[in-house]
């Protein structure tokens, strides 16, 4: 059972890391100030706009982000470079993931959170460093169009690969799979923000540590 199917351990662990995705970066753009924790071409557009002040759009939330994900994806790269297999690296990835995302919600709960100020940089900071982390380790994973934090290149092989396109389909279920994970997440996260920023970083962190505890343990079995 390869990586394309559904019900391969990895998959659906890259899956649910995907509506992981969408739920943190509905607590941050919607609750921190438009900036993204994941979506780096997004924060690099939005930075952009930022500069030239269009509709008072932020420019130094885009500017922490995109330094903590390097951040992120750096130690990532190094720990990719020291682990294996890939599979462990993954899950020693995710815990690390785990711990940034529930200190994330301990602020959040503990202090009041204000947009385009140290406290909301701090969350950002924390949250896009995990996913730095992440996608410098799932990247190694090679696993075709399931990056878990953006889904550009997922919904060009979706339609680029379909039968509609002269191709054969293949791992378009896994595709599609990835889009309507990260659109969940997403919708989660806004639903869940109308009561309190903590209670989506909450969630964000719940899903992420059942991924660690549920899924990844098979995932590991699968690789050995």
């Amino acid at each position: 059972m390869g990586t394309d199917s559904l019900r391969h351990p990895l998959t659906r662990t890259l899956l649910v890391l995907t509506m992981t995705t969408g739920v943190i970066d509905a607590a941050c753009y919607l609750g921190l100030g438009r900036v993204f924790a994941a979506n780096m071409t997004g924060n690099v557009v939005l930075l952009g706009f930022g500069i030239v002040g269009s509709t008072g759009l932020p420019v130094v939330a885009p500017l922490v982000s995109l330094g903590a994900f390097l951040l992120g994806a750096v130690v990532g790269g190094r720990m990719g470079a020291r682990l294996a297999p890939k599979e462990a690296h993954l899950s020693r990835a995710m815990l690390i993931e785990v711990g940034m995302i529930a200190l994330a919600t301990l602020i959040a709960i503990v202090f009041d959170i204000t947009p385009d100020r140290f406290s909301g940089d701090l969350i950002i900071a924390l949250l896009a460093f995990a996913m730095g982390l992440r996608n410098a380790t799932v990247r190694r994973l090679k696993i075709t169009d399931l990056s878990t934090t953006v889904l550009t290149m997922t919904l060009t092989g979706l339609a680029a690969d379909s039968q509609l396109a002269g191709g054969k389909g293949e791992g378009n279920w896994r595709r599609g799979a990835a889009v309507w994970s990260m659109l969940i997440g997403a919708v989660v996260g806004a639903l869940l923000l109308k009561a309190d920023l903590a209670l989506v970083l909450l969630a964000a962190a719940a899903l992420a540590l059942v991924t660690w505890l549920v899924f990844m343990p098979a995932a590991i079995t699968t690789a050995e």
